[in-house]
């Protein structure tokens, strides 16, 4: 959308505002109704306005998120529906980046009176970023200006046929297309309807890590590693990645590198082989003499962990002993079908160890370099980590066994699927329990869900996000609770109200118990996992080591984790507290 129009938006913001909301949501968009999903799904407003097609969309039972770049337009929007459940974001065509890092993708994208505002330059970037965020059969509708424009709001020219051309040259099926006169009764003005479906994932992601996994060559198992680490930040640290441009995200190498030895280390604990001429730990590049000191649990190879001294040692030139490797072999040789254009290029860089320590963010894993990935690969992998990681298990384990036929090892398999588990959090609450319990010992402590005091023996700690759907130990996700209110909520995901209703008392626990808390290493923890893990103010991601962070950034980052969870492992609500 052209910057151009925001001070007419501003400046005429209750104007506007008092006009759309003249007109009632179902009358405007009656057209749109017999295309709409029949299970609601989330739908994106892309220049919400006012807000009240945001909320007719609310009503009709999607979750919304609403994107607003003009600031006195989003004011009046959110004055005139208040419901918290709408997710206002700032943000605007052609980039919507801040929504493409949530990882998000949506069943319905409307845009009502908003592509005039898109210079013809900027459409072909802007089309294609919103079939991105679109999921397969997701519905994109769009209501087209033609008249005079508006001098105190710039605007171009539109042409039917140049959107349609747009819709067929990116597959999408025109399932509607009609004009209908202005409903202000401007009789120079008239609107064209449009509404087209997205058939499929047509990016070729899927095949392409197919092919990666069962039919490209392998002199051993480090192009699955590769695969299977990415594919684990992908699902769990999208928060890490940044833009470069539009269709190329950045990771940290760092983070590769650490993911990498975490899933190397139990292999390599069991002397399982890793290429076919050598057993155990022979001939495999990233195993120094580092590696023999990194005396380490599994979950302590993680973003938010500190470590000094002989141990902070060995690990620093283990990860620069992985990412060596990483660059020189899997990442240089995993190349697409028919070329030798690699899939992840890796660029390395010589870190920095901190003075006696390291500390396991996203500054010091960047320090090592970045690795890239087509954004097309990145939201498939984020997606479908669930069906992509148990083949990349399966090949691994075929792969090991295969290596231990030609070395005339006796197999183990029950060994082998041991140390391909992926090691997750052990349900550990009891540091967030204990924090808690001083704030008993202040009479100060209350339910999240139901604002209730507790005691000692009403006292629970909750995953926000159910473990059983998705284990999180972060401290962003662990609040205190009612022991009854937690039985009850069960692995179910908090609904959009209930959540909302809780947002202050949320907040108000992450401030005590975490921002304010006096021991230094549990502050930087709060802050490293909530950015590590969620999407946490994409208007400033580039910030990386700026760990202080507004907490209502963080609640609307989890606000739209939410959304994510439910789009797309559909988890079950739950309605709150009766």
């Amino acid at each position: 959308m052209s910057r151009k129009s925001l001070p007419g938006y501003d400046a005429q913001s209750k104007i506007l505002a008092d006009r759309y909301e003249s007109m009632d949501f179902k009358k405007v968009h009656s057209w749109l109704f017999p295309f709409l999903p029949n299970t609601r799904g989330s739908a994106l407003d892309v220049g919400a306005g006012s807000g009240r097609d945001a909320k007719g969309l609310l009503d009709l039972g999607f979750d919304v998120v609403a994107v607003e770049p003009s600031a006195q337009m989003r004011i009046e929007g959110q004055k005139r529906h208040p419901e918290p459940e709408i997710l206002w974001i700032d943000e605007s065509l052609p980039g919507l980046d801040a929504i493409v890092r949530q990882g998000l993708s949506f069943d319905l994208i409307l845009l009502s009176a908003v592509w005039m505002h898109v210079s013809p330059n900027d459409r072909p970037r802007a089309f294609r970023k919103l079939v991105s965020l679109l999921k397969p059969a997701g519905i994109l509708a769009i209501t087209l200006r033609q008249g005079p424009r508006d001098p105190d709001r710039p605007m171009f020219d539109i042409s039917v046929e140049e959107f349609e051309h747009l819709a067929r040259s990116h597959g999408m099926s025109i399932l509607h297309s009609s004009t209908q006169g202005d409903h202000l009764g401007r009789s120079e003005i008239t609107w064209h309807h449009l509404a087209m479906k997205f058939p499929d994932d047509e990016t070729g992601a899927l095949p392409l890590f197919r092919h990666v996994i069962l039919k490209s060559d392998k002199s051993s198992t480090y192009k699955l590693g590769l695969l299977r680490s990415i594919s684990r930040i992908a699902d769990g640290s999208q928060g890490m990645g940044r833009f470069i441009r539009d269709d190329l995200i950045s990771i940290p190498l760092g983070l590769v590198g650490l993911y990498w030895i975490r899933l190397y280390k139990p292999l390599i604990s069991a002397n399982l082989p890793q290429n076919p001429n050598n057993k155990g730990t022979q001939g495999l590049g990233f195993i120094g003499e580092s590696w023999r000191h990194l005396d380490l649990s599994l979950l302590d190879l993680r973003p938010g962990m500190r470590f000094s001294g002989k141990v902070a040692l060995a690990l620093h030139q283990s990860i620069r002993d992985a990412v060596e490797t990483i660059a020189r072999m899997p990442a240089h040789y995993m190349t697409f079908p028919g070329t030798k254009d690699p899939v992840f290029n890796a660029f390395r860089k010589k870190p920095i160890r901190r003075a006696g320590y390291i500390f396991l963010d996203e500054s010091y894993l960047r320090s090592f370099g970045e690795m890239q990935i087509p954004l097309h690969l990145w939201k498939a992998l984020s997606r479908y980590d669930a069906w992509i990681e148990p083949a990349i298990q399966s090949e691994w384990i075929r792969l090991m066994e295969s290596y231990q036929d030609r070395l005339d090892l006796k197999k183990d398999f029950s060994a082998m699927i041991e140390a391909m588990k992926w090691s997750e959090p052990r349900r550990d609450v009891s540091m967030v329990r204990e924090i808690a319990r001083l704030f008993l010992e202040k009479d100060r402590l209350f339910c999240v869900w139901s604002g209730k005091k507790l005691t000692e023996k009403t006292l629970d700690i909750d995953h926000c996000f159910p473990w059983a759907a998705w284990p999180c130990d972060d401290l962003w996700n662990l609040f205190p609770s009612n022991g009854s209110v937690n039985r009850n909520k069960k692995d179910r995901l908090p609904s959009s109200k209930i959540l909302f209703k809780a947002s202050e008392r949320m907040m108000e626990w992450w401030d005590v118990a975490f921002s304010k808390n006096e021991n230094q290493s549990i502050r930087q923890r709060f802050y490293v996992e909530a950015k590590g893990t969620l999407v946490v103010d994409p208007s400033q991601s580039s910030d990386y080591k700026n760990l202080k962070i507004p907490l209502d950034k963080i609640f609307s980052a989890l606000s739209l984790k939410r959304i994510s969870l439910k789009s797309d492992q559909g988890i079950e609500e739950w309605d709150g507290v009766h």
